[in-house]
This record gives C-alpha cells, structure tokens and sequence, in this order.
C-alpha cells in the first residue's frame, strides 16, 4: 500500500479516534466529577456523612472499573443499540466507553479532593459557608491542578480503550490498525498508526502535565491567607444574596 492511499485511511481514522475520545472524556468528566466529590462527602466526617450512601456508591464504582473493557462492550450492546440505533460506528463507540470512564474518573477525583487541606474546610465552615459553597469555592478550586492531571490520565486511558473498540467495528485507528495491518498483512500501516498513538499520547501527556503545573504554581505563590481573605469575601456574599 502506498502513501497516497494511507493517507486518507489515516485521516479519517485520526478524526474519529478523536471524535470518541473527545465526547466521552466530556461525558466522563460530567458524570465522573460530581460522582467522585460525592464519595469525599459522604465518608466518615464528610460535609454529607451517609456510610451506606458511601459504600453503595463505592461498591458500584468500584463493579464498573473492575469490568474489562472488550467485556463491557459486549455487555452494554443492548443499551447502546437502545441510544444511538446501531452497535458498531465512532457514535456507538462513545457510549461504553464514557460508562467505562466515568467511574475511573470518578475514583481519580476523589483521591485529588482528599487532598485539600481540612484547615481550610474548616475555615469557610466557620464562616457560615454552605457545602455547596465549600465544594464550589474550595474542594474543587484547591484539586485543580489533581483534577487536570485525572483528566490527562483518563484521556490516555480512553485513547486506549477506543483502540480496542476499533477491533469491533468502532472505526478509529484501532480499526485501521486491526483491518489494515493485522487482518491484510500490510505491516508498515499498523506501525505508522502505532507510532500517531504515541506521538498523540505523549503531546496531550505534556499538555496536562504543563496545566496542571502552572496552576499549582500559581496557586502556591498565593499562600493559605490571601485564599481565606477571598474565601471569606465570598461567602459574605453568598450569604448577604
């Protein structure tokens, strides 16, 4: 096979891998984020203690990353077929892959929101601060840097997953590299789509890397008073409103 017929092949596998990517790492980052902020609060001396709150949730989440992927395709079939209208296709493919992403997200936001120091929980408690108000103007705020990093971590990971949705017809590069390169023999088109995965990986690893650094480095020159000065402007606001 030439350049010149790879080419297109390529083009439009990088469109749709990105395509999927793209929609399921917002889809993730919807479902995922609450999820994960809402198993901080419910835990043992959070905002929203419920234990068995926090242990159905925790066991679901925990059901969901546990299930391997090519598995939960096959699984949610049904489901998919019940949304989109098809089971095979880019717009398939992003249903089970934001289900496989939300609850990996949802346990990478946790560990970030932990993280946060208590003092300044305490700090807007004391002020009359709502636990909508310490979500919104601390916990999610001071894990920002966390969060983007999970988010980099969860787009690897579902560039990955939908390398291996190509396999069923997903289209992609995943496909490109399975129907080209492995089922034709055509060696050097499975190596050239190998070698654009890691150069895609990589530049977007950078990229959230370098996010996530700025902000906690902006965010450490500003120190714990000046953050508790604008905390406590705020939540005088919100309660005045």
């Amino acid at each position: 096979m030439t350049w010149s017929e790879m080419q297109p092949l390529l083009e439009q596998a990088c469109w749709d891998t990105l395509y999927m990517v793209g929609w399921s790492t917002v889809i993730a980052v919807v479902g995922g984020l609450p999820l994960g902020v809402l198993l901080v609060l419910t835990d043992r001396g959070g905002l929203l203690q419920n234990v068995v709150a926090q242990k159905v949730i925790g066991q679901v989440v925990n059901v969901a990353r546990s299930m391997p992927f090519i598995i939960l395709m096959v699984a949610l079939m049904g489901f998919t077929r019940s949304i989109t209208g098809t089971t095979i296709g880019r717009e398939a493919a992003i249903v089970p892959l934001a289900i496989g992403a939300i609850p990996f997200f949802a346990r990478l936001v946790e560990t970030a929101v932990r993280e946060v120091d208590g003092g300044l929980v305490e700090a807007v408690q004391s002020m009359g601060g709502s636990t909508w108000t310490i979500v919104r103007k601390v916990l999610v705020p001071e894990s920002l840097p966390s969060l983007i990093a999970s988010a980099t971590t969860t787009i690897v990971a579902l560039i990955g997953y939908s390398a291996m949705a190509g396999t069923v017809g997903a289209g992609g590069l995943g496909d490109i590299a399975i129907r080209y390169g492995y089922q034709r023999f055509e060696t050097e088109l499975m190596w050239i789509t190998v070698a654009i995965l890691a150069v895609v990986i990589s530049l977007i690893q950078f990229a959230g890397d370098y996010a996530a650094r700025s902000l906690h480095s902006r965010g450490g020159r500003g120190g714990a008073a000046p953050k508790l000065r604008l905390l406590k402007a705020s939540t005088a606001e919100t309660n005045t409103a």
